[in-house]
């Protein structure tokens, strides 16, 4: 190209011949985000693109990449990385009044202080085109850093599968303090479920009637499970078998590796045993501190008597 002929399209689309120039060099100039896009898409392809900027910053930050939210947020639009939204259906188990109902304890103040301090329970159905049969997933949450305690697969939302979750889920003889809340399904308006309750010690709560959003903490769960998983995938799987399987598979990914903004970038479990970690580590100081500063306390007036 001469120089009259740039002068003449320069002109044509009102750029400067310095600006031209400018980001004429630019390309000549290495990308100092390669490294960092790279790992971004990793991780994007990693969580199956269900990670958006927030939690890829978090994980770049586990993998000691030291990067602000707003940089990963604008290479991930420079990469054309996008994470799926999350799609709402609900299914619902209430029949109306068929037993006895329990007070919402919760107020939508959804979090626990402690472990097994507010758990969460529901039932939730899929269906595939290629089974007549719907898979049931009944779990119960820990309010404390949304882990899945224990959970049950069917093809029939009966009560043996909400005792059968129960038995796996309260495995102590007695709780103190433990709340678990529900919505109001037959399931949980059934005099056996309240019986097992009783006898563990466990105080039952239930949302208002028509208030998903008062069971906030397993409908979100749900959601996720649900987008990340199956809305979109429904024709590749071959059986409920093959549907069951993929469950129990995103359940254990769940749990141990998809990291949570506010368990501040940590999974659910590495969560938990953090805090039993810091807990030991609190009993401990309060345990041999007095007796560390005794010993400090005798060297120290020893020392002085010598000097």
């Amino acid at each position: 190209m001469t120089e009259f002929s740039l002068d003449i399209l320069l002109k044509a689309i009102k750029l400067a011949r310095s600006t031209y120039y400018y980001h004429l060099k630019q390309l000549d100039k290495p990308d100092k985000d390669q490294e960092l896009k790279a790992e971004v898409q990793l991780i994007f392809i990693e969580h199956k693109g269900n990670y958006g900027y927030r939690r890829i910053h978090l994980e770049l930050r586990n993998r000691g990449y030291l990067v602000n939210q707003k940089r990963v947020q604008r290479l991930m639009k420079v990469l054309n990385l996008q994470a799926k939204m999350r799609q709402k259906r609900k299914y619902s188990s209430r029949k109306g009044d068929v037993g006895k109902k329990a007070d919402n304890l919760i107020q939508r103040q959804f979090e626990g202080s402690k472990t097994m301090e507010k758990c969460y329970t529901d039932v939730t159905e899929f269906a595939i085109p290629n089974s007549t049969q719907k898979l049931y997933l009944s779990p119960v949450l820990d309010g404390f850093n949304s882990e899945i305690i224990a959970y049950n697969l069917s093809t029939s939302p009966n009560l043996a599968q909400v005792k059968t979750m129960l038995e796996q889920s309260f495995t102590e003889k007695h709780y103190e303090n433990t709340i678990l809340h529900s919505d109001q399904g037959w399931q949980y308006q059934h005099d056996a479920y309240h019986r097992f309750l009783e006898s563990k010690g466990i105080q039952a709560s239930m949302s208002r009637k028509g208030n998903s959003q008062d069971n906030g903490m397993m409908e979100s769960f749900f959601g996720i499970l649900k987008s990340e998983k199956f809305y979109g995938y429904e024709k590749s799987f071959q059986s409920l078998k093959q549907l069951e399987q993929a469950i129990v598979d995103y359940i254990d990914y769940y749990n141990n590796k998809r990291i949570k903004v506010k368990l501040k970038g940590l999974s659910p479990v590495q969560y938990r045993l953090g805090s039993v970690q810091s807990d030991a580590m609190r009993f401990l100081n309060l345990r041999f501190l007095p007796q560390s500063l005794l010993v400090f306390n005798t060297v120290n007036k020893i020392h002085n008597s010598l000097i």
